[in-house]
């Protein structure tokens, strides 16, 4: 009885996330992504640590390029996966934010039960068949707010992981998200 009670609150405590929770200014997603679930249809996990590529001048971010074939989907509105392949083996997961025409994404990098975005795409089943479809139940892919609520005190900031490339200014922009532990 407790057990049908409890699943009963926790389904109507659920609220999948629309698109104008992504058109919004990027870190403000960002921050507001921790503690929110990455949800498929046989999994669901509470977002930890995510990062922010923000703009046409982050030189971190794909879209510092142009518009390419490849960056086409951060060009999008809000709500739009963007994935693409890391190291020539690891898909990563992104979700683009703000309006059309501004390329801005969130890459996800950690959950409470996967660390590192690699190995959260290859737990997911996160392929390529994901980049430009929205963040849906319908695609079988999307996030949702589970009433789980982050306090201030325990999101921290840092540098981004593995953007040296990006030079010395943008490459130590606090640009990761996390939840704090311990």
């Amino acid at each position: 009885m407790i057990t049908k009670i409890l699943k009963k609150f926790l389904m109507s405590a659920t609220k999948v996330l629309n698109a104008s929770f992504f058109r919004r200014p990027a870190k403000i997603v960002a921050e507001e992504l921790l503690g929110k679930f990455l949800v498929s249809k046989n999994k669901a996990e509470m977002i930890t640590e995510v990062e922010v590529y923000d703009g046409p001048n982050d030189k971190a971010s794909h879209a510092c390029h142009g518009r390419t074939k490849r960056t086409e989907p951060m060009f999008n509105q809000g709500s739009i996966f963007y994935i693409y392949l890391c190291y020539g083996f690891h898909q990563m997961l992104n979700i683009v934010t703000g309006g059309k025409d501004y390329p801005a994404a969130i890459l996800i990098r950690a959950t409470d039960q996967t660390n590192g975005p690699g190995r959260l795409t290859k737990k997911f089943g996160i392929t390529k068949k994901f980049n430009g479809l929205p963040a849906t139940k319908k695609t079988g892919l999307w996030l949702e707010d589970r009433g789980v609520t982050i306090p201030k005190s325990k999101i921290k900031r840092a540098p981004r992981t593995g953007v040296n490339y990006a030079g010395p200014i943008w490459s130590r922009k606090n640009y990761k998200f996390f939840v704090k532990t311990s």
